[in-house]
């Protein structure tokens, strides 16, 4: 089947899987310890990284291009090492985060088990199948080619839209006259969810990397699909603003604001992005 070394792939795959377990389960005691599993969100960042470091060990001296090998590990690193930071910043001395507490509200039985099997546990595998362009990337033979390259461009796009967006969002709360209020300034003024829209960017630039073998690509599209799902339907966009959807102002901010892809602001309250 074209050359590719799809045994090397699987047993990258089981590789993968293990690292994100491994993190996975290390969050969840230290979330016992600590007595809040909001931290689960810092491990999603750093899953992603274990992943793409592990990826790239096993994948030593096995064929495929040294640059892509090196490139998709550097970029998915970047990426999720910085997320987990802003994360763990973010959410310093807080405590239980409102999603994890309506969940575990409900939960049957006991709730740390319950958090286990459907937070980390599932957080893990979509890690894995979000992860496989990752695992892919060091066994497509061949240089770079232009489309690589141009997901290389997206990935920077995706990446400044994600920094940009959680500094400026930072920044507005930690101004106390802006206690209660949306956010509608600079990225946040084109889009509802610059962070989301560049993590849209980081994942299908980092899919594009590995076009340049076709087949490949196919068999790996699931993932930034899946990505794309959750960003906008799944536990990004949408539960994000059924959350803020009786917050005053809201309404006019949905109005005027594209909700997902950056577009100029609205003057009217047609259509949505």
């Amino acid at each position: 089947m074209n050359g590719y070394p799809w045994a090397e792939f699987g047993q990258g795959v089981g590789a993968a899987a293990a690292a994100a377990l491994a993190v996975m389960l290390v969050t969840f005691a230290a979330a016992l310890v600590k007595g809040v599993h909001r931290v689960v969100d810092i491990a999603w960042g750093l899953a992603f990284t274990a992943v793409a470091l592990v990826s790239y060990a096993v994948s030593a001296g096995d064929v495929g291009d040294g640059a892509r090998r090196l490139l998709v590990t550097v970029l998915t690193a970047v990426w999720g090492l910085r997320l987990a930071g802003h994360i763990a910043a973010r959410g310093w001395g807080h405590g239980e985060d409102a999603r994890y507490e309506a969940m575990l509200a409900k939960a049957p039985g006991n709730r740390n088990l319950h958090a286990l099997r459907m937070v980390y546990l599932l957080q893990g595998a979509l890690v894995v199948l979000i992860s496989l362009p990752v695992v892919a990337a060091p066994y497509v033979a061949g240089p770079l080619g232009p489309v690589a390259y141009a997901g290389c461009a997206l990935w920077l796009v995706g990446l400044l839209f994600e920094a940009v967006g959680d500094r400026q969002l930072a920044r507005f709360k930690a101004d106390p006259a802006n206690k209660g209020r949306i956010m509608d300034r600079g990225l946040w003024s084109w889009t509802r969810h610059p962070n989301y829209f560049g993590d849209f960017c980081v994942w299908w630039g980092l899919f594009l990397i590995i076009c340049d073998d076709p087949v490949v690509a196919a068999a790996t599209l699931v993932s930034p699909v899946v990505m794309s799902l959750l960003l906008t339907k799944g536990s990004g966009k949408r539960l994000l603003e059924r959350h803020m959807a009786d917050r005053p102002g809201f309404a006019g901010y949905t109005a005027r604001t594209s909700g997902f892809f950056p577009l100029p602001p609205r003057k009217t309250g047609a259509g949505a992005g």
